[in-house]
């Protein structure tokens, strides 16, 4: 059962997700491990800028990956990109395999383990946060959504996720979604959710002393799980 990584945006956090696939698979030995096919196109147009009007679709592109991924072999594809869930319906009509759905699985696993959690913060590019990706999936599951106050959304949220692209994951970086982490604890959240592949790579499992959801983790599970489901014969226990 081939993974399909429809990555590159941004190239770090592909490798951060690929990294989490490894870490979920109940491997022992090289040969018990998934095969994987990547494809990482980091020139896909910002999805952030095209969600707020400033830049092209970036769909075409991202429907060119899946082919690729699709041709190389794949049988599922998981997209370690939050912002690019806004417009994954249209790449899911382009292919025959399933694309799995990032926002979905990180719901479903606050659902799971944080269930006296009434309040999440949302930590996310712009463009997530605008398309309210994550807001109408934890509505829709009871869950009231904060998010970063205009000031604090530009400078720092917006200010670590550009660092991070830059390849910049020091102190400072750190700092500046820290403060953002710190502002939503304060207006009553009850956890986190790390909502842009870039900021599992500055977060702990806690921040601002909340507990930390990283979406691309949840994302790496699913995928695994998909995977080992297709494996097993029918009937197995």
């Amino acid at each position: 059962m081939t993974i399909g990584i429809l990555g590159g945006m941004g190239p770090l956090a592909t490798v951060d997700f690929y990294r989490k696939v490894i870490d979920a698979t109940p491997a022992g030995v090289d040969q018990d491990h998934l095969p994987v096919v990547v494809w990482a196109d980091p020139t896909v147009p910002d999805r952030s800028a095209a969600l707020t009007g400033r830049g092209p679709d970036p769909t075409p592109w991202l429907v060119r990956g899946a082919h690729r991924l699709e041709a190389m072999g794949a049988r599922v594809i998981a997209t370690p990109c939050n912002t690019a869930h806004a417009f994954l319906d249209g790449v899911r009509s382009s292919v025959r395999v399933p694309m799995l759905d990032m926002i979905a699985e990180t719901v479903a696993e606050i659902r799971r383990h944080h269930q006296g959690v009434a309040s999440v913060g949302l930590l996310a590019t712009t463009g997530t946060v605008r398309a309210e990706l994550y807001q109408r999936a934890l509505a829709a599951a009871g869950l009231r959504v904060v998010v970063p106050g205009e000031l604090s959304q530009g400078e720092a949220v917006t200010g670590a996720i550009r660092r991070v692209k830059a390849g910049d994951l020091g102190p400072a970086t750190v700092c500046l979604i820290e403060r953002a982490a710190e502002e939503l604890a304060a207006r009553g959240a009850g956890l986190l959710v790390a909502g842009c592949t870039e900021l599992p790579l500055l977060l702990g499992d806690l921040s601002a002393g909340l507990p930390v959801v990283d979406p691309t983790a949840a994302l790496a599970r699913a995928t695994v799980r998909e995977a080992l489901t297709a494996l097993t014969p029918a009937g197995a226990a």
